[in-house]
């Protein structure tokens, strides 16, 4: 008598095999990672004003230090790890990273601040293009849900790495707790290297499905959207430890106000996601906006208390665009080149969140904490025309797919 034997499928039988899964969790691993070292930098702005006696706008040009910095090298750094299997680049980018956050920990004054503020930034370069593109790539036609997912690992770390930064500076000096952040870096590193699937990416331009050809216009338009986005998030979380110590508030207040915020915003990227795909882009992206500029504006009258509950509601729309923006990239790349449609995303937004916080540094500098909030809520407003003429490009980008 025979005995059927039970059919084991193979890797190739199954549609989602364990690569795609390692690929994906070691981008949100690595994302949440470079997100969390960008966002626990707002805790130590007030230290490093008090220690080194920085004005508001060289404070934002000290924090810009590694913001542009990051933003600058997207394509660039991009290009010349295009060749490494993808492991290694990111394990690369997040070692460079936390030698920055070592070189912090290790100043003895200003200058050391900045030169590791700057390697920081070098290596955070790298994670965002490749990250991307690694899950991209991973999911072809089916990536715009791990893409969401991916976005929602950053905002885990925004969320988590400022709580704790904040609670450790109850009881350690920063430098030592740069150097416990540094220690997290390594570790992550490492796991990184052992976690993604060893292999080089294929070379080809057009890798991700979706578009063929793209639109340059409507690619442009998309990142002066992200840019101005990103410009009214940065200038509000400039402005709002500063806001919440007038208003009363403390150094682990500031700390839990912003996982507040990151906690609003991983929500409302999964929101606004579903915002886009059941009303569309323009529309989701046009409400999103006009709420962030009515609530950032809301802030200034509340007292303490009734700030600290709007500020999951700030977050959720004032992260929540970002998710709808990322989506749309691999639609509208130029030519179908994904990977360096995602490189130069990340150098508008990366580049603007650098910048817009010095103008707003400025402007607070000469008229105060005020006007600068309210140019925040103003930059949210810009984006309306932009927003209103993407809606030719994502139709044509809909007829083509």
């Amino acid at each position: 008598m025979s005995r059927t034997l039970p059919r084991i499928d193979s890797p190739a039988d199954r549609p989602e095999t364990d690569p795609r899964r390692r690929s994906l969790g070691g981008a949100c691993l690595a994302h949440a990672l470079h997100d969390g070292y960008t966002d626990l930098l707002y805790v130590l702005l007030p230290v490093w004003q008090a220690e080194f006696g920085l004005s508001y706008a060289g404070l934002a040009g000290l924090r810009s230090l590694y913001y542009a910095t990051m933003g600058g090298l997207q394509v660039p750094a991009d290009r010349l790890v295009a060749r490494m299997p993808i492991g290694g680049a990111l394990a690369l980018a997040t070692l460079i990273a936390a030698a920055g956050f070592v070189v912090m920990g290790l100043s003895g004054g200003l200058v050391g601040l900045c030169a590791g503020l700057v390697l920081a930034g070098i290596g955070s370069s790298i994670q965002h293009p490749r990250a991307s593109l690694l899950v991209a790539e991973a999911y072809g036609r089916e990536a715009r849900g791990p893409l969401g997912i991916y976005n929602f690992a950053g905002d885990l770390g925004k969320a988590s790495f400022p709580v704790a930064v904040a609670v450790l500076l109850a009881v350690l000096a920063w430098r030592p707790v740069v150097g416990l952040m540094a220690g997290v870096g390594i570790a992550v590193a490492a796991a990184l290297a052992l976690l993604l699937p060893p292999r080089a990416l294929p070379p080809a331009p057009a890798r991700v499905a979706g578009a063929t050809r793209g639109d340059r216009r409507g690619f442009a338009l998309l990142m002066t959207v992200g840019a101005l986005d990103t410009a009214t998030r940065m200038g509000t979380l400039l402005f709002l430890p500063f806001l919440l110590e007038a208003k009363g508030g403390t150094g682990a207040t500031t700390g839990l106000a912003l996982a507040l915020v990151f906690t609003g915003g991983a929500f409302g990227k999964a929101a606004c996601g579903w915002l886009g795909a059941r009303f569309g882009v323009v529309r989701s992206v046009l409400a999103t906006e006009l709420v962030t500029a009515a609530l950032v504006t809301a802030l200034l009258p509340l007292p303490l208390g009734p700030t600290l509950v709007l500020l999951p509601l700030l977050g959720i729309a004032l992260n929540g665009t970002s998710s709808v923006l990322y989506g749309t990239v691999p639609e509208l790349a130029p030519r179908g080149d994904t990977a360096r449609a995602f490189a130069l995303f990340y150098t508008a937004v990366i580049g603007s969140g650098g910048l817009a916080p010095i103008a707003y540094g400025a402007l607070a500098d000469r008229l105060g904490e005020t006007p600068g909030l309210l140019a925040a809520a103003a930059t949210a407003l810009a984006t309306v025309p932009a927003v209103i003429a993407l809606r030719g490009p994502l139709k044509a980008a809909e007829a083509r797919a």
